[in-house]
């Protein structure tokens, strides 16, 4: 993959997946933790049916950094939306 820079449209950096080593982890539930130094995400997946949930990835960030992840996932959410009517008509 290559991001683009909006501002002048040069590749900013590329980000290198393995997909042998890094798998893609499922989440039905998510616990937001914030304070004033900052966010914490504990991405869980429901144990069957026991009522129960396992915490399968943990992530932090800035304040900062994630209202700047909830603007990008509004804006990308927003997109796919749209794409999405349009692929009906």
């Amino acid at each position: 993959m290559i991001f683009i820079n909006k501002e002048n449209k040069k590749p900013q950096f590329n980000v290198n997946i393995n997909p042998e080593k890094l798998q893609i982890l499922y989440t039905d539930t998510i616990f937001i933790n914030v304070n004033e130094d900052g966010v914490t995400l504990d991405i869980c997946q429901k144990a069957g049916n026991t009522g129960q949930v396992q915490v399968v990835s943990r992530i932090g960030m800035s304040r900062v950094h994630a209202n700047k992840f909830a603007k990008k996932l509004n804006e990308i959410l927003a997109l796919t939306l749209e794409h999405k009517h349009e692929e009906k008509n």
